[in-house]
């Protein structure tokens, strides 16, 4: 059983208006099977009026660049990883949903054509390169990422970090802006983890603000379960 608990306050009303909810599944995680795919949809369907998946496969070859692969080998494996997840959130929702599956997944190759995406995406990079209190907590966030993907013992440097930062970034929007790429007035954006940034962002202590109608949710497992990052060859 799925609980989403509100990210913070302000969170709260964007969830008790259950019009729309973006479920982030990353690539390269062994957490997101088919069968937890399915009851992230079946727990999307009961609960909200509309639902997206959230999928990250084009910029995760940021990370496999700032791991030590060479661009064109990160993006062949991006894509094929890509692929992988894709291949699974279809099957998950071919089991629950009798929507066309592909209208559902929001991944590289739709936002890299949406308006909305784009301008968020662009002004994420804007502060970055400008506000340098909101860049070192993108590269503290993006710490948090790398830092478990190293070898034990290991820890990201800060040329890693600021290559594999243009992942963060890049799911940014998402986390900002989800009313507007999805064209809603309300959604919450669904995760399993807590991010001490994504607090930060929801409490208003950055200077990039949410936009209106926008939460996030944690979601909670009755009971928990630890997200293994699957190994990258």
């Amino acid at each position: 059983m799925l609980r989403p608990l509100p990210l913070t306050e302000h969170c709260a009303d964007p969830l008790a208006r259950a019009e729309h909810v973006c479920i982030g599944i990353s690539p390269f995680n062994s957490y997101f099977t088919v069968e937890r795919i399915a009851d992230l949809a079946r727990w999307a369907m009961s609960a909200f009026q509309g639902f997206h998946f959230f999928v990250p496969d084009g910029p995760s070859a940021f990370t496999m660049e700032a791991l030590g692969y060479d661009p064109a080998r990160a993006a062949q494996k991006a894509q094929r990883q890509g692929n992988y997840t894709r291949n699974k959130i279809v099957r998950a929702l071919q089991q629950v949903c009798p929507s066309d599956p592909n209208t559902l997944i929001l991944d590289a190759a739709v936002l890299e054509t949406d308006p909305a995406y784009l301008g968020l995406l662009s002004e994420a990079h804007q502060r970055f390169a400008l506000d340098p209190e909101f860049a070192e907590q993108c590269l503290g966030a993006t710490n948090w990422v790398l830092d478990r993907r190293l070898p034990e013992g290991e820890h990201p440097t800060r040329d890693q970090l600021r290559s594999a930062v243009r992942y963060f970034l890049a799911e940014l929007p998402m986390f900002v802006g989800t009313v507007a790429v999805a064209g809603v007035s309300s959604s919450v954006f669904a995760y399993h983890q807590r991010v001490a940034f994504l607090e930060r962002l929801y409490r208003g202590e950055l200077s990039w603000r949410p936009l209106p109608g926008q939460g996030f949710v944690v979601l909670e497992q009755a009971i928990p379960e630890q997200a293994v990052p699957e190994r990258v060859e």
